[in-house]
């Protein structure tokens, strides 16, 4: 059954939108699972450890690095997150997977072999509107790292197989899964060769 399973990887800049498009994926695809990433940070008031992400230490963390337990890894805003090979491994038997990660947790999955991986890198339509998406969002004093962060975000666009402009949120999603399905159809095709 892997053979016909996909790995959706969608990155953005904080504040894009990625987040709620992977949700509505989700929602809406029962085959989909996204990804839960482990991470060092707190949870937020509204986030439950496992379902959100897996909350460890950073010696937690660590362990899990020297153990070769991820697929990615990265540290954003002084927290890790990572991707644990054992988490994708199980999912991937009966599901696609969505994953909400950044370039460099994308970079790191491009190099693994015979992964069914597409990957979308969401920008918001220039950076004025992204500063007032962060500042509706109450990032507070986030806003000046998350907007210098999204100049660094921005160069790697290339690394992708799809760029699209999240404009609209409704358009976006659209798209979004218009990708999926094409996708998803052409490997099911080359499978079937």
């Amino acid at each position: 059954m892997r053979e016909n399973n996909i790995m959706v990887v969608l990155s953005s800049p904080s504040g894009v939108g990625k987040t709620t498009i992977t949700k509505k994926i989700q929602q809406k695809y029962n085959r989909f699972k996204i990804s839960v990433s482990h991470t060092t940070r707190k949870p937020r008031p509204n986030e439950v450890n496992g379902v959100d992400y897996h909350f460890v230490s950073e010696k937690e963390f660590q362990d899990l690095i020297s153990d070769n337990k991820f697929y990615e890894y990265a540290k954003i805003y002084n927290h890790y997150y990572g991707t644990s090979k054992d988490s994708v491994e199980n999912l991937i038997k009966k599901n696609d997977i969505i994953f909400d990660i950044d370039w460099q947790g994308t970079k790191q999955l491009s190099k693994i072999k015979n992964l069914n991986l597409i990957k979308i890198f969401l920008l918001p339509p220039n950076k004025s509107e992204l500063k007032s998406r962060l500042i509706k969002r109450g990032q507070g004093v986030d806003i000046d790292r998350r907007l210098k962060a999204f100049e660094i975000d921005e160069k790697h666009w290339q690394d992708y197989d799809y760029i699209l402009i999240n404009e609209n949120l409704e358009k976006c999603y659209n798209q979004v899964e218009k990708i999926i399905q094409l996708n998803k159809i052409k490997l099911e095709q080359s499978n079937k060769l």
